[in-house]
């Protein structure tokens, strides 16, 4: 069964873990000066959570990275600086 896991790291401090079913470690949280402020982080999570967003950042990237195969063949070996500008400016 799926939980949190609420514990006290080497410094001290707060922290909290998500455990998949299976055992795994899925995320962990930042370090809370207070178990206050960690369960309330919890309790955050899991009131919103439900509604939050997938933001798929990779789908976009992929035509790109497809691309610059293929801009890197049709041009001499001398323009290879070329693909680095471009990722600079991305």
């Amino acid at each position: 069964m799926h939980k949190f896991e609420i514990y006290k790291d080497k410094k001290g401090e707060t922290r909290f873990r998500f455990r998949a079913g299976n055992g795994e470690v899925m995320f962990s949280s930042e370090g809370y000066k207070s178990k206050a402020s960690a369960v309330k982080a919890v309790e955050s999570i899991k009131k919103n959570a439900p509604e939050a967003a997938v933001d798929d950042m990779t789908a976009a990237a992929k035509p790109e990275a497809a691309a610059k195969p293929a801009q890197a063949a049709a041009k001499p070996a001398a323009k290879k600086a070329a693909p680095k500008q471009v990722m600079a400016k991305a």
